[in-house]
């Protein structure tokens, strides 16, 4: 079958051959360090994690495209794709059942009602997340984990955790290398860097998004009085500034547009980490954000040469 045509260049759109399964290959390959990493650290449990994610993922593809009567789309690999982010999310503990409620709502809710690829406003993993977060008060089951043996480090506070509770902190070498701790795509900073770098050098990514996102945090917490390195390398911001922002139907087309995106999610960062309690503040401050996409592309688009700059220019 032949695949669509993914156009990721401003147009005449002459620049790129590129298909929608190739993109999303690459984007699973560049989440294979982080993915190994944390089955070395979490053994069985990151691959029960990982495959209840994406079974789920390809099962709820498969019944929303039939029951919507549309044609099937698993060969672009998309679900699997948002099945293995969605993975990435949880820690070893949590229960498979709240994964797989996750992983239905990214696909199911977020992407298959919102018309498919490349119709969904906010970005379909980090809805599931946060979906699961909200409903946890109102359905306890969400929030049962399961007790791994002989892994001890599961257990223990997150990196953020004790950076929160202002606890002693593992090295920053360890942080940024590969530590076991918080969720799966928590393990490794290098390599989700490591990712990160090769979807630059494919194309698939604007080192703009990412950049603002990093230099923002930075700039905001020394300002505050925090570290910056043990915020940058705790918690989600890689994850979520190298693949979640910078997801392609939900931030932002022009240049203008992916700086302003980057500064606004690094600043509700460092809101949620600072001020707000919720711990999950790297993916509320990504969907906060996708809400306002069309106005920020609608402020910072280039006119076009056939409009006039100003109100004077209009009446000359």
């Amino acid at each position: 079958m032949r695949q669509p045509q993914l156009i990721a260049t401003p147009p005449p759109h002459l620049k790129r051959r590129e298909t929608v399964g190739g993109a999303m290959r690459d984007v699973i390959i560049a989440l294979l360090p982080v993915s190994l990493i944390s089955v070395y650290f979490f053994r069985g449990y990151a691959l029960m994690m990982i495959a209840v994610c994406l079974a789920t993922a390809v099962l709820t593809e498969w019944v929303f495209r039939r029951a919507m009567n549309k044609p099937l789309t698993l060969h672009d690999g998309s679900g699997i794709l948002t099945g293995l982010l969605v993975a990435l999310l949880f820690s070893p503990t949590t229960a498979p059942w709240t994964a797989a409620i996750a992983t239905f709502l990214a696909i199911g809710v977020a992407k298959e009602l919102m018309g498919g690829i490349g119709w969904n406003r906010f970005n379909p993993a980090l809805f599931g997340r946060v979906v699961v977060i909200l409903l946890a008060p109102v359905l306890p089951f969400l929030n049962q984990t399961i007790m791994p043996w002989g892994i001890d480090a599961v257990t223990s506070a997150t990196p953020l955790a004790l950076l929160g509770q202002g606890a002693t902190m593992p090295g920053s070498w360890e942080l940024f290398a590969a530590f076991p701790g918080g969720a799966l795509a928590e393990t490794s900073p290098l390599a989700l860097l490591v990712g990160g770098a090769y979807l630059l050098w494919r194309g698939h990514i604007n080192w703009r998004i990412p950049a603002s996102i990093l230099a923002t945090v930075f700039v905001l917490t020394l300002v505050f009085g925090a570290s910056p390195v043990q915020h940058i390398l705790t918690g989600g911001i890689m994850l979520g500034a190298l693949f979640m922002a910078t997801d392609w139907v939900t931030s932002p087309i022009n240049n203008r547009g992916k700086i302003v995106f980057g500064v606004a999610i690094g600043i509700l960062i460092v809101l949620f980490r600072l001020i707000l309690p919720p711990t999950e503040g790297v993916a509320f401050s990504i969907l906060i954000m996708n809400a306002f996409v069309p106005m920020i592309e609608n402020l910072t688009k280039r006119p076009s040469f056939s409009e006039p700059r100003d109100s004077s220019a209009a009446a000359g």
